[in-house]
């Protein structure tokens, strides 16, 4: 699945998110790596945010996605990270 298709259903899925997602050296196209900044992230846990990531993905992470490393942040977070 191409990365600026996966970028656009996450970020229409998750409201104003900016998503990153890149395919990982070597690895085959279904397996992909994506950086997802949200403010719909504050407050939920860990797994509850790489669920809205999965839920805006939908039926693509059983059929077209294979694997994806996936790294959450709120925009504090993901500004003090980036500091």
């Amino acid at each position: 699945m191409d990365t600026t298709e996966v970028e656009r259903l996450i970020e229409s899925g998750i409201e104003d998110a900016d998503a990153t997602v890149t395919q990982p050296r070597g690895e085959d196209d279904d397996h992909l790596a994506a950086v997802v900044v949200a403010p719909a992230f504050e407050d939920e846990t860990l797994v509850a945010q790489h669920e809205q990531v999965y839920d805006a993905l939908g039926e693509h992470m059983t059929t077209d996605i294979h694997a994806l490393e996936l790294k959450t942040y709120t925009p504090e977070e993901y500004e003090e990270r980036s500091a």
